[in-house]
C-alpha cells in the first residue's frame, strides 16, 4: 500500500569523482545529502514491510528530486560552498550523469510502482526528505513539515495525524513548497494519478539513531492508521 522514497540518501561519490574537490567535511553537511532521512526511510521500510529506494550518491553529483532540465540538476554553488568537480561541467558530463545515475534511480522506481500497481493495489507515496534547522540566520520553527502540490489526499492525512499529537509544530508546504515540475513527486505521483506527499524533518531531531527511531516510529505508526482507513 506504500511505496518508500529517499533521493537525497547518501553523502557518497562514484569511482573516478572523488569529492568533486569539497572538503570531507563539507560532505557532512546539508548539500550532500538529507541528514538521517536514510535510516528513517529504512526503519519505516522494516516497520511497514514497504519496498523503499535510496539514493547512493549525493545529490552534488545529480539531484535525483529534479527534473532533467532543471537549472539545479547539477549545482556548482550550494549554501555558498563552490563545488569544483561541476564549476566547468560541459554537457558531455551531464549527459553522462544523467544516462548513469539519473534515469536508472527513476526506472526503478518506476519499476517498483508499476509492481505494485499489478498486485491490484495502487500505492501511496511517501518521500523521505529533511531540512536544515536554519536558513541564512533564519530559525526554522517546525519540527516537520509536508510537501504537496495539487493533490493533497495523502497530505491532508499525514497533517492531521501530526497535529494531532499536540507537541508539534508541523508545516503546510512548508519550510519549502510541494510542486516541483519533474521532481520524483511529479515524475511518479501526479503522473499517474497516485496519492503522495513529502515528509520533511528537522534536521536536529535525527541527527543520532535515537531520533532516526524516534520519527521512524511515529511516521509508521500514523501510516498504519492511515492505511487502515483506506488511505
Amino acid at each position: 500500500g506504500v511505496v518508500l522514497i529517499c533521493d537525497h540518501a547518501a553523502n557518497a561519490f562514484p569511482p573516478g569523482y572523488g569529492t568533486l574537490g569539497l572538503p570531507e567535511r563539507e560532505l557532512l553537511r546539508h548539500i550532500a545529502y538529507d541528514i538521517g532521512a536514510a535510516s528513517v526511510t529504512r526503519q519505516l521500510a522494516a516497520a511497514l514491510g514497504a519496498p523503499a529506494i535510496l539514493s547512493r550518491y549525493s545529490r552534488l553529483l545529480v539531484d535525483l528530486n529534479r527534473g532533467a532540465d532543471d537549472p539545479t540538476l547539477i549545482m556548482r554553488i550550494s549554501d555558498g560552498a563552490v563545488v569544483p568537480g561541476n564549476r566547468h561541467l560541459d554537457d558531455a558530463e551531464r549527459q553522462h550523469r544523467l544516462e548513469r545515475f539519473y534515469l536508472p534511480y527513476h526506472r526503478a522506481l518506476a519499476r517498483i510502482v508499476e509492481r505494485s500497481l499489478a498486485s491490484g493495489v495502487p500505492p501511496v507515496l511517501l518521500s523521505i526528505h529533511t531540512f536544515t534547522e536554519s536558513w541564512k540566520g533564519v530559525p526554522r520553527p517546525w519540527h516537520a513539515g509536508v510537501l504537496w502540490d495539487r493533490d493533497k489526499r495523502f497530505a491532508r492525512s499525514l497533517l492531521e495525524h501530526l497535529y494531532a499529537d499536540g507537541t508539534l509544530i508541523v508545516g503546510d508546504n512548508e519550510p519549502y513548497r510541494g510542486g516541483l515540475i519533474g521532481d520524483s513527486m511529479d515524475q511518479h505521483g501526479t503522473s499517474r494519478g497516485l496519492a503522495h506527499a513529502i515528509i520533511e524533518i528537522r534536521q536536529d531531531l535525527v541527527r543520532d539513531l535515537h531520533g532516526q527511531t524516534v520519527w521512524a516510529d511515529r511516521i509508521s505508526a500514523i501510516m498504519r492508521d492511515i492505511l487502515a482507513d483506506g488511505g
